[in-house]
């Protein structure tokens, strides 16, 4: 067949013809030839920079995996630019390059500053993960088209798009090698196992073009070691070959010269029998570069220092020793100064996420069957305490959202109380279809899916979710919460454990409860006592004449913000009823009659979601259909993704979310009303 002609989609990625390496070393490869390659200490040591910056401005940020990946990806990098040097082409005219190591983006950040490709200079490192920056948690193609070909983030999900590449420039007649970066955890997730059965499945039929592939293999995932805290990935890694892939095995990973090798020999394998995909095995170290970080049970996935003052002898122990580049000081000065201006916080605010352990162990203890069941984020979503204390009833069976609620139903079917849990956006997007065969199995199950919204404010749009009632709210007996605080979470939780208990025992199937809660620290209480299930609050009671009062109703990490903005409609002579609706897809019918009574039918509605198949769609269809609602306003986000940023308040302001907006949302009701 001849070859099919695209569309001509206008190529955004930089060339690379003019960059120049700041910081390198030499080596030569098994020809002899020397070669000049961006510097892994440097890469490393800026790393280390960068998220220095990132903690302080209040985001969280990785170095293990990036500093694992510095020697592969210098090499891999190299082979590309110079290669198409040597050619006179553009490097992207050779190679599709894909990273699939969303946490590792910032060391390819520090490789193209290093570089000064796409412009970047090490300058704009500083800024990593704030609001101002394209240098986003995870690489995003729709912020930094120039330096980033596919999105990434959701472990395991950019090597699929990887095979669509090489079977798309196969089928056009485009000679282009495809080269894909990925880690052992991400090598858990389904779609990465789907996509390493395909890829070399459809290279034997002559449909890909060259394809190569590089694991970096450290054994770590973010809650410890894999094959202690889940299982080994030793035998998945030995089916490769099974599978079709012609193996490379790298010893030492984070040798430069070794990964030099390997890469080039990669590249010319496939080029020679596209019908034979590479994959690059390589053993590397998660968190190289200081002893401590290595040794660590997570390798370091965050960053390890907690304050700049640690950082010179972080970076001379990156440098073993030798004298690092003397603007690094200059670095490390500028961020003990923002320490030093940065005031101490005295707020007694915490983690919702408190809440969920504290209700898991109280059940337990009363002798409700109460499993817990992971997929590796467990620190993050608040069951880290019950794992603690009970670890034989906790399961983790790896970066695996789907496959862990599947593990979950079956659990459910034969009497015990799972309870899941993983990030919003994990937990609706790759959960959806697995809830939907629990609730057909009758085999529900207790979710806890954190980072809700723009909570997950630093890694950026891949980890924002953004959807999660719209994903969710269909499937039937599935309830919806959205949590406000820590009591909330421990009474519900604890609430939906034992009604789940009570419903078996009378012989009913449970419904599903899905608890959605945000990331930052929030009141331990909003001076609510009376937390049910299906059942909403009235958080702030109005001040003035009820023919001035409006309606607030503001769904979990948004109630803050309601909160105040209700306290600034009171300066201005009005008054407002804030409610925290609790169940996002069943309604508390008496209560809301109630409130929009004394608020004469003016309400607002505030939801850090889009607002196509937001919580508030189902309130206003249904107070609308029953004739409470006079005049209304939703507070959403507009068919918009978002963005990496220090803290979620600035995502709040930028979308009009925040307790201003909701303000004059509220008062241009009350003005108009009037």
């Amino acid at each position: 067949m001849n070859p099919v002609k695209p569309l001509n989609v206008k190529q955004k990625l930089a060339s690379a013809k003019n960059v120049q390496l700041k910081y390198k070393k030499t080596c030569k490869d098994k020809d002899g030839k020397e070669w000049s390659l961006a510097d892994p200490q440097a890469t490393r040591a800026l790393v280390a920079l960068m998220d220095m910056y990132a903690v302080l401005g209040g985001a969280a940020s990785h170095y293990g995996g990036p500093a694992a990946f510095a020697e592969l990806m210098s090499a891999t990098h190299a082979v590309m630019y110079e290669g198409a040097k040597a050619k006179k082409e553009e490097w992207f005219d050779l190679f599709n390059f894909v990273n699939d190591a969303g946490h590792c983006e910032n060391g390819l950040y520090a490789l193209k500053a290093n570089y000064g490709f796409a412009d970047l200079t090490l300058e704009d490192l500083k800024k990593f993960r704030s609001i101002d920056s394209v240098l986003t948690g995870h690489g995003e193609s729709h912020l930094f088209p120039e330096a980033v070909m596919l999105s990434n983030g959701p472990l395991g999900s950019a090597i699929s798009q990887a095979q669509g590449l090489s079977l798309a420039d196969a089928l056009c007649g485009k000679n282009r090698t495809t080269i894909t970066a990925i880690s052992d955890g991400a090598c858990m997730e389904g779609e990465a196992k789907e996509a390493l059965a395909a890829i070399p499945g459809l290279a034997a039929r002559d449909l890909l073009n060259p394809f190569v592939l590089i694991i970096s293999d450290n054994n770590t995932k973010l809650s410890g070691r894999i094959d202690q805290e889940s299982f080994s990935m030793h035998h998945t890694f030995e089916s490769l070959k099974a599978l079709g892939w012609d193996v490379l095995t790298v010893e030492k990973g984070n040798d430069l010269e070794s990964c030099l090798n390997a890469v080039q020999e990669a590249c010319r394998r496939t080029a020679a029998n596209k019908k034979k995909p590479v994959a690059i095995h390589a053993k590397t170290v998660k968190g190289i570069g200081t002893k401590k970080t290595a040794e660590s049970s997570s390798g370091g996935h965050g960053f390890p220092c907690k304050s700049p003052s640690e950082l010179k002898e972080f970076i001379s122990e990156i440098y073993m020793g030798e004298k690092y580049p003397e603007f690094m000081d200059g670095w490390i000065s500028e961020l003990n100064g923002i320490e030093k201006g940065k005031a101490k916080s005295s707020s007694t605010d915490e983690k919702i996420q408190i809440g969920v352990s504290s209700a898991m162990i109280k059940a337990v203890k009363e002798g409700i069957p109460v499993v817990s069941v992971t997929s590796d984020l467990p620190g993050s979503t608040g069951v880290a305490g019950f794992r603690k204390e009970f670890p034989k009833l906790s399961f983790d069976i790896g970066v695996a959202e789907s496959n862990m609620i599947s593990v979950a139903a079956g659990f459910s079917k034969l009497g015990l109380v799972p309870v899941v849990d993983t990030f919003a956006q994990f937990g609706v997007t790759k959960g959806a279809l697995p809830l939907t065969m629990a609730s057909l199995s009758q085999a529900p199950m207790i979710c806890i899916f954190s980072h809700t919204g723009f909570q997950d404010a630093a890694d950026g749009a891949s980890h924002q979710s953004l959807g999660y009632t719209a994903m969710l709210k269909s499937i039937p007996e599935v309830d919806l919460y959205n949590l406000t605080c820590r009591d909330e979470a421990e009474a519900l939780v604890y609430q939906a454990i034992y009604k789940f208990k009570s419903d078996v025992e009378a012989g009913k199937t449970p419904r599903s409860s899905v608890f959605f809660l945000g990331r930052e620290n929030f009141p331990r209480n909003y001076a609510a006592t009376d937390f049910r299930l299906g059942h909403s609050q009235v958080l702030k009671q109005g001040y003035q004449d009820q023919k001035k009062t409006v309606s607030i109703f503001a769904s979990g990490s948004m109630l803050q913000q309601a909160i105040i903005a209700a306290e600034n409609i009171k300066s201005m002579g009005y008054s407002a009823l804030v409610i925290n609706p609790s169940i996002l897809n069943r309604i508390d019918f008496d209560l809301s009659k109630d409130v929009l009574e004394k608020s004469d039918g003016l309400a607002v509605f505030v939801d850090d979601h889009q607002q196509l198949g937001s919580f508030a769609e189902n309130y206003v269809l249904e107070f609308s259909k029953n004739g409470w609602l006079r005049k209304f306003d939703c507070l959403a986000v507009n068919e918009h993704f978002g963005q990496s940023a220090y803290n979620s308040i600035e995502l709040y302001r930028k979308h009009k979310l925040d307790s201003d907006s909701i303000a004059k949302a509220a008062i241009k009701l009350l003005v108009e009303a009037l």
